[in-house]
């Protein structure tokens, strides 16, 4: 995993895997971003793969192919695909999905190790897989077996821990809700409504129980949990706020940039490495 941890960089882009048009990933490489990962991918891989034949040279990956919603044959048939046709360019995330919404999620963690095996065998390396993982167990198979972890929904706090279960060589690469707006009560407001849907999801639900935060918090969507998630301000103090993951231990930092419903993304991405000192 050294070439790619070093091709890239301290910080990329997050978006939901609706957005079906690279756009958004032409964006991202035209700024200077290290990698654009995708949210929901299906099996086929049609989005990173639409976004890799837009490009030149960022890395695309998947945040996340859910497990319980695909076939492991061809997910691993999709990647040879792409590693064909864009070589060292794409990064394949898999995860757990919503464990509420399928009967399969039982045994989350067997379920996993065996969607692992079959993509190892079939010949997907394992250098190339990352798990989004969030607890002790899935954070210890990403060690053992992938290259690395791409949690979801996380503060810097699960990060320091995170590295301390991956240890020094996997990669480590969280996802950072951020608003690019100085006044800090509105920034939260305009953050609330994606973070509500997740506090409802039980895997999320426990990491931030792991964290600290109590059940009342968690049901009320408090402002401490809202606070804790969320990055918000322009310029030095947006930068500051992804960076305190970079200092716990992450390799690189996916900003997933919130912005109104239907709104072009253009402006805040350009905003946004500028404030990094991108490009």
């Amino acid at each position: 995993m050294s070439g790619i941890r070093n091709r890239l960089g301290r910080y990329g882009l997050w978006r939901m895997g609706r957005d079906t048009d690279p756009f958004f990933g032409i964006l991202a490489e035209r700024h200077g971003f290290g990698s654009v990962w995708y949210g929901g991918v299906s099996a086929d891989l049609d989005i990173p793969a639409r976004v890799l034949a837009a490009t030149d040279h960022i890395i695309v990956g998947s945040g996340v192919v859910n497990i319980f919603a695909t076939d492991p044959h061809q997910v691993a048939a999709s990647f040879h695909r792409l590693q064909r046709e864009y070589p060292e360019r794409f990064i394949l995330g898999i995860g757990l999905g919503h464990p509420e919404r399928t009967e399969l999620a039982r045994r989350p963690i067997a379920a996993l190790e065996v969607y692992l095996d079959v993509l190892l065998a079939g010949g997907v390396p394992a250098d190339r897989i990352v798990l989004a993982a969030l607890g002790p167990r899935a954070l210890a198979i990403a060690a053992e077996r992938t290259g690395g972890a791409h949690p979801y929904l996380v503060t810097p706090e699960h990060t320091r821990r995170a590295r301390d279960i991956l240890g020094r060589s996997p990669l480590l690469i969280p996802e950072q809700r951020v608003v690019l707006d100085d006044v800090r009560t509105r920034a939260l407001e305009a953050a609330r409504p994606g973070v509500e849907f997740y506090l409802r999801l039980r895997n999320y639900r426990r990491n931030l129980e792991r964290l600290g935060f109590r059940t009342t918090e968690l049901d009320s969507a408090a402002p401490r949990v809202i606070d804790a998630l969320v990055v918000s301000g322009t310029n030095a103090g947006v930068k500051a706020g992804l960076d305190v993951h970079l200092h716990a231990g992450a390799d690189h930092v996916l900003a997933q940039v919130v912005t109104p419903e239907g709104e072009d993304p253009a402006v805040d991405v350009a905003a946004l490495a500028a404030a990094l000192d991108l490009a």
